[in-house]
C-alpha cells in the first residue's frame, strides 16, 4: 500500500520471514544434490583435500552454510562467511579475538574452483555452475521464488506459486474465483476523503493459471485517480501469452482498457506507477457511479483470454 494509504478490509497478515543469503549455499543441499557427483570441483583436483575435507574447510561455524568469497578470518586463522561477520559484531566466534578485515584468500580460491548447484534447487532448478556464474544465474533463474503479490500491506513471504496460493488464501483471506470473466463492484463512502487506498486483492483461476486483480486510489501529480490492473502469477514470458480487458460504464458512457497482464515479478507498486492499467479520474469515476456523486459505486467488468 502506498505511504499514508488506507486499506478497506480487516485481514490477517503473515509476517513469516525467509532467509535468503546471496553468498551462502547450504552444505546439506550441496551434498543432497543429484548432480553433486558430476561437479568436477567437488570430486577433487590434484593437490586438493578430499571431498569431505573440502566441505569441512568451507563450512561456516556460525550458519553452517558453505562459505563463498569474501571469506574472513581472525588473526588465529578461524574463518567465517561475510554475512556472519556482521552478525557476530566483528568478534571471532571461535577464539573471541577481533576479526578485523583479514581475508582468507586460499579458501576463497578453493571456493571459486567448485561447481555449485543453484540455490533455487528446492524449487526445481538442477543446474550446476562455477561460483561466479552461479551468482549471475540465480538473479534471473526461472525457478527463483516469487514475492507475495498481496498489496494491502507489506508482506515478506516468498515461495513458488502453489505455496503463495495457500498463503494468500489462509493468511490474507483474499477472494478467489474460477473463470475468465468477472464483474466486480467497488464501493466507498466519502470518496473525496480518500488519498491513497487499496481494495482487497482478488485471484482468478483460469486456463490452469492464476491472475491477481488490483484496484487502487492514488494521485498522478495532483489529480486523484482510481486504477484497476491485472497481474499474472508466473514469469513475464508466460504472461505474454494472455490478454485481458477491463471496462467501466454508467450513464450511457463506457471506458475500456485492453492489455497484457504483468508478471508478479514486477511489484504492484511498479505496475501502478507505470500506469499500465485502466485509469479513471475521480470525477469520472463518480460520474459512472451515478446518484449525487457522493459515494463511489464503480462496476468493473473484465475478461481474460489466451492468445494463440
Amino acid at each position: 500500500m502506498s505511504p499514508g494509504g488506507r486499506f478497506f478490509e480487516d485481514v490477517a497478515e503473515s509476517r513469516v520471514a525467509f532467509a535468503d543469503s546471496d553468498v551462502a549455499t547450504s552444505t546439506a543441499d550441496l551434498r543432497a544434490s543429484p548432480f553433486r557427483k558430476v561437479a568436477p570441483g567437488l570430486i577433487g583436483n590434484p593437490g586438493m583435500p578430499p571431498n569431505s575435507n573440502v566441505h569441512d574447510l568451507l563450512e561456516c561455524p556460525v550458519c553452517m552454510n558453505l562459505m563463498c568469497p569474501p571469506i574472513h578470518q581472525c588473526p588465529n586463522g578461524h574463518t567465517l562467511c561475510s554475512s556472519c561477520k556482521v552478525r557476530v559484531h566483528n568478534c571471532c566466534p571461535t577464539c573471541r579475538n577481533e576479526l578485523g578485515n583479514i581475508r582468507c584468500l586460499a579458501l576463497e580460491k578453493v571456493a571459486e574452483s567448485l561447481d555449485l548447484p543453484c540455490r533455487h534447487q528446492i524449487y526445481g532448478c538442477h543446474d550446476i555452475f562455477p561460483y561466479y556464474s552461479k551468482l549471475k544465474h540465480e538473479k534471473t533463474c526461472k525457478y527463483r521464488p516469487y514475492c507475495c503479490p498481496y498489496a494491502g500491506a507489506e508482506c515478506s513471504v516468498t515461495g513458488d506459486i502453489q505455496f503463495l496460493m495457500m498463503h494468500l488464501k489462509n493468511e490474507h483471506k483474499v477472494d478467489m474465483h474460477d473463470g475468465s470473466t468477472f464483474n466486480h463492484r467497488y464501493v466507498k463512502s466519502n470518496p473525496q476523503e480518500v488519498e491513497n487506498a487499496t481494495w482487497m486483492l482478488t485471484i482468478f483461476n483460469c486456463f490452469g493459471r492464476q491472475f491477481c486483480l488490483h484496484f487502487e486510489a492514488f494521485h498522478i501529480g495532483t489529480a486523484p485517480v482510481y486504477m484497476a490492473f491485472l497481474r499474472f502469477m508466473g514469469d513475464d514470458d508466460e504472461a505474454k501469452q494472455f490478454t485481458y480487458s477491463l471496462e467501466v460504464s454508467g450513464s450511457g458512457r463506457k471506458l475500456t482498457w485492453q492489455g497484457i497482464p504483468r508478471s508478479i515479478r514486477d511489484s504492484h507498486r511498479k505496475v501502478r506507477d507505470s500506469q499500465d492499467g485502466l485509469i479513471i479520474q475521480r470525477n469520472l469515476a463518480l460520474f459512472f457511479s451515478g446518484g449525487n456523486r457522493q459515494e463511489l459505486k464503480l462496476k468493473v467488468a473484465g475478461r481474460i483470454w489466451k492468445e494463440h
